[in-house]
């Protein structure tokens, strides 16, 4: 499942299309046992929404007169920022798989975790655009996703502010239904998303991008920036990478592409657009920041003209 080419000096890349994620590999059927992709999907839908639920909740609760959530950290750098929602989002996404799918493995933002090759490893983002979520703009969400061997199988990304659900597995389509639908079998009221159709050409495309925390990347960033901007329609910037790719997959946006995410970013929303038919190039999931990687989805009518622009880069600190 997924055609894998290595750039120079860069980690794997595997090519996701709705017909390389139609039917799931051997490795996969070995390793999921008697569930199928589909009840990994319900699944990750369940649990997504839940946290979803939680983050809005708990943001009534502690935002503060400036309208803003407190920050109680920051990672990479003095503008990424984790909140006490994060956390606690994060610890409910565990419990709840935990309970649910006791012998897989998990993968969190905020926690860590390791990908295991004997089991599924659930990658999980609590909150994707947390300075999205801190400032009150709504574009977050989160991610939760069941892979195998560092590629997504199923995947769900709860659109905290919308709420909605954007999901797909192996061999399914790709959907986006409410959220108050996910307690049950994640099917009513649902939508089926895709085919993706793309324009006719580059000039007319509409592309999604983020940016790093990293001050550095940043600059590299904008200089890919300022080479494409002439040469597209516009460009967004949502601050979620898992909503943009999600946005691909509705088409709300022609193209996405961005460097240096972690898996937790892409691992659900990657497959989502996939199966809505988009054609995706990612890293396998075992790349992370650090590496400064790209990540593609798009229409299949300008795929290749973007990924000559983003796949072959990467954007590292000291570059």
């Amino acid at each position: 499942m997924g055609s894998v080419s290595t750039p120079e000096n860069s980690p794997a890349h595997v090519l996701l299309t709705a017909d390389d994620t139609e039917v799931p590999g051997r490795d996969v059927v070995s390793v999921i046992g008697n569930r199928t992709p589909e009840d990994l999907r319900q699944l990750a839908v369940t649990v997504a929404a839940a946290a979803a639920g939680h983050v809005r909740e708990a943001r009534r609760h502690i935002v503060g007169p400036d309208g803003r959530v407190p920050v109680a950290a920051t990672k990479s750098s003095d503008v990424d920022p984790v909140t006490a929602v994060d956390r606690s989002s994060e610890e409910l996404i565990r419990g709840l798989l935990a309970d649910r799918a006791p012998g897989d493995a998990i993968l969190g933002e905020e926690d860590g975790g390791v990908l295991r090759e004997d089991a599924v490893t659930w990658v999980v983002d609590p909150i994707d655009g947390t300075v999205n979520f801190i400032y009150g703009v709504p574009a977050s969400s989160v991610s939760v996703a069941a892979t195998v061997n560092g590629v997504p199988v199923a995947g769900a990304v709860a659109d905290i502010a919308r709420q909605r659900v954007f999901s797909a597995c192996v061999g399914g389509p790709a959907q986006v239904g409410s959220e108050s639908a996910a307690g049950g079998d994640g099917h009513p009221r649902s939508r089926i998303l895709g085919p993706v159709t793309g324009p006719a050409g580059l000039s007319q495309a509409l592309v999604g991008t983020g940016f790093s925390y990293s001050s550095a990347r940043r600059a590299q960033q904008a200089a890919l920036l300022v080479e494409l901007l002439p040469q597209i329609r516009d460009i967004r910037r949502l601050g979620s990478a898992a909503l943009d790719l999600c946005a691909v997959a509705a088409g709300a946006l022609d193209g996405f592409y961005e460097h240096g995410l972690g898996p937790w970013d892409h691992a659900a929303g990657a497959l989502i657009a996939a199966r809505a038919g988009a054609q995706v190039h990612m890293p396998v999931l075992t790349a992370g920041y650090d590496d400064g990687v790209g990540v593609l989805a798009a229409a299949a009518s300008v795929a290749g003209e973007l990924a000559g622009h983003t796949v072959s880069v990467r954007m590292v600190d000291n570059a």
